[in-house]
Order: structure tokens, then C-alpha cells, then sequence
């Protein structure tokens, strides 16, 4: 089931719902977990992004530049 991320607009408290694909179709309306507050919104949060290849997911070292290409490295 996925998460979705709630903001709740009275207090600012940050909490997850999980719920099925037809829940959320259905329409979602979580009370805040902290002061119960009926007043929250569906906040987009950043994807997880998981890398494969041969590096195993390693990061360019420092001073390299990943967006122009090879042989942009400094080292």
C-alpha cells in the first residue's frame, strides 16, 4: 500500500497515511494525529531514488561535474 505525506494546517505536524489506490480515489480526509485537527493537506514529498549499475550506486567524486559528461572531473 502506498504513503501519502498529510500537513496539518492548525498545527504544522507532518504524518503518513497509508491507504490503498481506491481509498485515495475515493477521497482521503486524515484527522491530525497530534491535535486532531480535521484541517490537513496532501503534501508532495520528494521521490526515493534508487541507482543501479556497475558502481554500485556510488557518487561522482568531489570536483566532478555529472551533467556535462567524461572527463569533466578535476582530479
Amino acid at each position: 500500500m502506498p504513503l501519502y505525506d498529510y500537513q496539518c494546517q492548525a498545527c504544522g505536524y507532518i504524518f503518513e497515511i497509508r491507504a490503498t489506490f481506491s481509498e485515495k480515489e475515493e477521497g482521503l480526509h486524515p484527522v491530525c494525529p497530534t491535535c486532531r485537527s480535521i484541517q490537513t493537506q496532501q503534501i508532495v514529498s520528494a521521490p526515493l531514488v534508487i541507482r543501479s549499475g556497475g558502481d554500485g550506486g556510488a557518487l561522482a567524486p568531489s570536483g566532478c561535474c555529472p551533467t556535462t559528461g567524461p572527463g569533466c572531473c578535476s582530479n
